[in-house]
Parts: structure tokens; sequence; C-alpha cells
């Protein structure tokens, strides 16, 4: 468990519905690449998932991901972060389960 204590603003991001979100801050993106890939952003573990943010190719692609590359792990620490906002509007924070709720966002 990383222990980590948000601040009341991430805290309301964690329960606020998709359409009022507003962008989640970079301290809560390093925390969760932290956990997924060791902070890693260009990480390619041989698992079926890439970059920072383990993001599956598929999701990836439908999170527009390809106007940046063509994986997770080709696109910058930005890039991967703009495609992980569009990942969490349509699937919630349960798409990084784990790391999710260990850095306290479920």
């Amino acid at each position: 468990m990383l222990g980590l204590l948000l601040p009341a603003a991430v805290a309301l991001t964690a329960g606020t519905p998709a359409a009022a979100r507003q962008s989640t801050p970079d301290l809560v993106w390093d925390r969760l690449a932290d956990c997924e890939s060791d902070g890693d952003w260009q990480a390619d573990t041989g698992n079926g998932y890439y970059g920072g943010l383990q993001i599956w190719p598929p999701t990836w692609r439908e999170a527009g991901g390809l106007r940046y590359a063509d994986r997770p792990d080709h696109a910058g620490r930005r890039q991967q972060i703009a495609v992980g906002e569009e990942i969490l509007r349509l699937q919630g924070w349960q798409a990084w389960g784990g790391c999710a709720r260990e850095i306290g966002m479920l």
C-alpha cells in the first residue's frame, strides 16, 4: 500500500460523474504509473500491456491513442496521460483495478 494522501480536489475527482470530471492531477497519474510499471513510461515487459499506465493495445486504440503512437510505450508521458484521461472517462478507475485501489482512487 502506497499510503497516498490525496488532496480534497483529487478525492472529488474519484467520485465525480464522468461528464463533470476535470482532468486528473499529474500526481495521481505518476502514482498510478509507479504502481503499474515502476514509473517506466516506456515499459514493454511482455505482458501484453504497455507504457507507464500499462494500457492494452485495443484500449489504446479505442481511447484515441493512435493519434500519438502505435502503442502506449511509443508515446510520451503527456500523451499517455491524455489517453488515460479518455480511458478514465470511458471505463472509470476500474480500468486500473488493483493499482487504482492501492493509490486510493477506488
